[in-house]
C-alpha cells in the first residue's frame, strides 16, 4: 500500500520535473511535454500504481490542457476500427463461451491426439493455442486448467500421486504457454497485435494496411514452430519417465459424452464463426509472387470502405438476431443477448485506445521526430543486431510489465527509430509485438502463467528454469522468423526504406 502511494505521487512528479527542468525541443515545448506524459503514464502502468484502465484515460484529461492535441481529435483516437475488429471478434467469442463450443472444440482435439502422457499435452497445447487464438487468452485458460486438473486427478488414481507430480507441471505449463503462443497467431488473438496494426497505420499513414490475412501468414508460422519446440521441451523434460504408462482411454471420452449432441446454438455460432474467419482472410487481395487472389471486397463500388472492423460487428450483430433455439416456446432467447454482451472488457478496450493516442501525441508534438534524431546514435549498427537486442529487450521487459503496456510505450519509439534508421518500420516493430506475448518466466508476466501458478501444483523456481531458455529460444527464432518470412510476407527491404516512411 505504501509502495503503491509513492509510485501514485511518483508518476505526476516526474512528468511536472521534467516539463519544468528540460526542454527537448525549443521551437516546441508540446514536445517536452508529451515526454512527461509518457513518462508519467510509463510509470504508473509498470508500477501499477492506480488500474491500468484509469492510466489509459490521462491522454483524454492531459493532451489538451498541455497543448499537445485538440481534445476532439485525443477523443477520437479511442474509437476506431481496430476497436470494433476487438469488439466484434469478443463478441463472437462471448458466444462461444455462451453455449459451450470452445468446451467442445478443446475435447475434440485432445480425444484427436491421443492419451500418451506426451500426446496429452501436445492435446492441451493445440486445443488452447487454437481457441487463443480466437478468444482471450485468460479465458481459454480458465477454461482448460479445470480440465486438466481431472486428468491429473485420474493420473493420480491410476498412477499414483509422487509419480505424476512433475507431469502436471508439464501439463499445467503447457496450457499457459499455448494460450501465449496461439494469441500471436491472429490480429484478434491479443490486444498486442492490434495496438500494433493501429499504431502503424498511425505513424506511417501512406503504408499498406495489416489485414488479418497478412498478419496470419507471418504470425502463424511463427506460432507453429515455437509451438512444437515449446513442446518438445516440456515433454523432454516431464514425461520420459511416463511413457511407458498405459492410460485409460475414457479418458475425456466421458467428458465429452457428457456434452451430448451439438444444439442448434451451437451450430449457429460454429457457421457464423468460420464464416467470420473466411471473410477476414479473403477481404482483400492476397498477392503470392506473380500470382493475385482477388478478395471480396472487389465485389463493392468501393472495397475500401470496409476493413475488418466492419465484418466482425456484422457478424456479431447476426447473433444478436438469431433464435437461441428452434423451440417455440423458447424463440425469444437469441444466441448473444446483451447480458453476455456486458462482459465484453472495457478496460482493454480503453487501454488500446490509450496506446493509439500516445502514438497520435507522439507524432502531433513532434516527440517522434526527437527519438529519431537522439536515436541516430545506433545508425552504424546492424539492423540484425538491433532485430535480436529489441525481441530480447522486449521479451524480458514484458516478464515484468504488462504485454499492452509494453507495445503502447515501445512501438512509437521503434517507429521513430526505423526513420533514423531509414530501414523498413515493420523489420523491428512486428518482431517487437510477436516478442511481447512470449514472456514465459514468471508468474506475473501473462495471465495464463498467473492462472496455472494459482493451481499450487507449480513452484515459481520451476517456472523460471523452464521459462527462460523458452525466452531465449523464442528471441532465436523470432528473429529468423523476421529475416526469412516477414521479408517476404511484408516485403521488406534492408538495402532501402520505403518510399511511405517519409509520407505525413
Amino acid at each position: 500500500m505504501k509502495n503503491r502511494l509513492i509510485f501514485t505521487i511518483l508518476g505526476p512528479l516526474v512528468g511536472v520535473l521534467l516539463i519544468l527542468f528540460f526542454d527537448f525541443n525549443t521551437d516546441r515545448p508540446e514536445t517536452t511535454r508529451m515526454a512527461a506524459v509518457a513518462a508519467w503514464m510509463a510509470i504508473w502502468w509498470m508500477t501499477e500504481a492506480v488500474p491500468l484502465a484509469v492510466t489509459a484515460l490521462l491522454p483524454i484529461s492531459l493532451f489538451p490542457l498541455l497543448g499537445i492535441m485538440n481534445g476532439k481529435l485525443v477523443s477520437s483516437a479511442y474509437c476506431n476500427y481496430i476497436i470494433f475488429l476487438f469488439i466484434g471478434g469478443i463478441l463472437v467469442a462471448l458466444a462461444m463461451e455462451r453455449w459451450n463450443l470452445h468446451r467442445r472444440i478443446a475435447l475434440r482435439i485432445l480425444l484427436f491426439v491421443g492419451i500418451q502422457p506426451s500426446r496429452i499435452i501436445l492435446g492441451f497445447m493445440l486445443a488452447t493455442a487454437f481457441l487463443s487464438m480466437w478468444i482471450s487468452n485468460t479465458a481459454t485458460t480458465m477454461m482448460m486448467v479445470p480440465i486438466g486438473l481431472a486428468v491429473v486427478s485420474s493420473l493420480e488414481q491410476q498412477i499414483g500421486e509422487k509419480q505424476i507430480s512433475k507431469y502436471s507441471v508439464g501439463l499445467f505449463l503447457g496450457i499457459a504457454y499455448g494460450a501465449s503462443i496461439g494469441g500471436v497467431a491472429t490480429l484478434v488473438g491479443t490486444p498486442t497485435n492490434l495496438s500494433f496494426s493501429r499504431i502503424f497505420q498511425i505513424n506511417f499513414p501512406q503504408a499498406p494496411e495489416i489485414t488479418f490475412a497478412s498478419w496470419l501468414m507471418f504470425a502463424l508460422p511463427v506460432s507453429a514452430i515455437v509451438l512444437v519446440c515449446s513442446w518438445w521441451w516440456l515433454t523432454h523434460l516431464f514425461c520420459h519417465h511416463l511413457e511407458t504408462v498405459q492410460l485409460n482411454p475414457s479418458l475425456f471420452q466421458n467428458q465429452y459424452r457428457q456434452l451430448g449432441p451439438m444444439s442448434w446454438a451451437e451450430k449457429v455460432v460454429l457457421a457464423d464463426f468460420i464464416v467470420l474467419v473466411l471473410l477476414w482472410l479473403f477481404r482483400s487481395d492476397i498477392r503470392l509472387g506473380s500470382f493475385t487472389l482477388y478478395g471480396w471486397s472487389n465485389l463493392f463500388d468501393q472495397p475500401y470502405n470496409l476493413n475488418d472492423g466492419t465484418v466482425a460487428i456484422t457478424l456479431a450483430i447476426i447473433l444478436f438476431l438469431i433464435p437461441a433455439s428452434l423451440n417455440k416456446k423458447t424463440e425469444n432467447e437469441r444466441i448473444l443477448d446483451w447480458k453476455t454482451a456486458t462482459k465484453i472488457p472495457w478496460n482493454i478496450v480503453l487501454l488500446l485506445g490509450s496506446g493509439f493516442a500516445i502514438a497520435s501525441g507522439f507524432k502531433s508534438s513532434g516527440l517522434s521526430e526527437w527519438l529519431g534524431g537522439r536515436l541516430s546514435e545506433v545508425v552504424g549498427w546492424h539492423p540484425v543486431i538491433l532485430l535480436g537486442i529489441t525481441c530480447l529487450l522486449v521479451t524480458f521487459l514484458t516478464e515484468l510489465t504488462s504485454n499492452v503496456t509494453t507495445v503502447e510505450i515501445l512501438l512509437p519509439i521503434l517507429g521513430a527509430l526505423a526513420i533514423a534508421l531509414k530501414i523498413h518500420p515493420l523489420f523491428l516493430m512486428v518482431p517487437a509485438t510477436i516478442s511481447c506475448s512470449f514472456a514465459f518466466m514468471l508468474p506475473v508476466a501473462t495471465p495464463p502463467n498467473a492462472i496455472v501458478f494459482a493451481t499450487n501444483r507449480i513452484q515459481t523456481s520451476e517456472m523460471a528454469k523452464v521459462g527462460i531458455l523458452l525466452n531465449l529460444l523464442c528471441v532465436l527464432l523470432v528473429t529468423i522468423a523476421t529475416l526469412v518470412i516477414g521479408k517476404i510476407i511484408f516485403d521488406m527491404d534492408l538495402s532501402q526504406p520505403p518510399s511511405w516512411i517519409f509520407q505525413k
